[in-house]
């Protein structure tokens, strides 16, 4: 049999640093554990952009349709902040997740203990905190027509549009549900059934869901304002989160604080099943391409190398593997292993990128 086959897409900024510590990830689970994978390198975002005049190749867009998941860094930086909108680094992205069909994207929110002081909450409120965070990705406002900034009378309107239809709330919906029977079997879904249609529908369909086929998953429904005050206020009450596009993207990143720093975060997005079993799938960290600190060692690989530990689960079907590597990661945090971004002692000296590397595929070598 082939080995499993993976696209890196390392973009722009640290994305190409964080990418070189993954990559030495992959290469030890081939060397040490007898899982190998066939991995090919291309580009996207405003490296895309520099050589092809575009932030994604039709024949890199041809790739990720053909591989087993995708790797991304990151996309963007103030050198491409004057171009046209349709050609910005991000649509990159944007193209990707919508030609995959990636239609869940899966956020954890994950308190490690040796980082509970990092968190801007109090520590009894996030030590041991591990939420997810089901957004909904291909629809919604971010994509609904019309759209566009348009003359009206003596002025200018911008226009965005809400739109989701039954099938579309449907297999998200789904998607948290099975997911939830993995974890704390419980969903909460968010929206604003108060003052939008959208989310009278959302609701409903969720309901529906849950009623025919997944009556023992505990659900309950949640306004997406007093979901955002929940967040900060007891986030432990939640285990599955599930919601829109628009409401997604804030009450993830909103989740993500909760933890200490953005560097930590991996996510995936996910889409239909293949004649495989296998979901296409895209893997990348929370965080930007940090352009300031780009090419000076100072970035934290763990959220990237964590987005890969996902792939090893949702894509491969190595959880004992994902697990390994997690476990790897927590160690070297409980031993105090520190990039810039998760300094709060005085007097500890920070490693490099490259060191924070070191540090993990240290921890790995001791768990065999």
């Amino acid at each position: 049999m082939s080995n499993p086959s993976l696209l890196i897409l390392a973009g722009d900024g640290i994305g190409p640093e964080v990418m070189t510590e993954v990559k030495r990830v992959i290469d030890w689970f081939g060397a040490k554990r007898d899982l190998a994978f066939d991995v090919e390198e291309d580009l996207v975002g405003g490296a895309a952009y520099d050589k092809h005049g575009t932030p994604l190749h039709d024949d890199t867009m041809a790739k990720a349709l053909q591989v087993d998941a995708v790797l991304l860094g990151a996309v963007g930086g103030p050198k491409y902040d004057a171009l046209d909108f349709s050609v910005k680094p991000e649509r990159g992205l944007l193209r990707l997740r919508k030609e995959m069909d990636l239609f869940s994207n899966l956020r954890p929110a994950q308190c490690f203990d040796a980082l509970a002081d990092f968190s801007s909450l109090k520590k009894d409120i996030v030590a041991g905190l591990d939420i997810m965070i089901v957004r909904e990705l291909t629809s919604g406002v971010y994509f609904g027509e019309p759209r566009g900034i348009f003359e009206e009378g003596n002025e200018r309107v911008g226009i965005n549009t809400q739109r989701y239809t039954e099938s579309e709330i449907d297999r998200v919906a789904r998607s948290a549900f099975e997911l939830a029977r993995r974890r704390g079997n419980k969903v909460c879904s968010m929206e604003k059934a108060n003052v939008m249609e959208s989310g009278i529908l959302w609701r409903e369909v969720v309901q529906k869901v849950h009623d025919t086929d997944y009556p023992d998953v505990e659900l309950t429904h949640m306004y997406a304002d007093n979901g955002a005050m929940q967040l900060v206020r007891a986030p432990k009450q939640f285990d599955v989160i599930v919601t829109d596009n628009l409401f997604g993207d804030i009450l993830s990143d909103c989740a993500a604080m909760l933890t200490g720093s953005l560097g930590m975060l991996p996510s995936a997005s996910l889409g239909a099943p293949n004649a495989d079993g296998r979901p296409k799938a895209l893997y990348e960290p929370v965080h930007g391409s940090a352009p300031d600190i780009a090419g000076q060692g100072k970035a934290n690989p763990i959220a990237c190398i964590l987005s890969f530990a996902m792939a090893l689960r949702y894509s491969f079907d190595q959880g004992d593997e994902a697990a390994r590597l997690e476990a790897a990661v927590e160690k070297v945090l409980a031993d105090g292993v520190r990039t810039a971004d998760l300094l709060g002692e005085e007097g500890v000296t920070p490693v490099s990128t490259t060191g924070m590397g070191d540090a993990i595929l240290a921890a790995l070598d001791a768990s065999l």
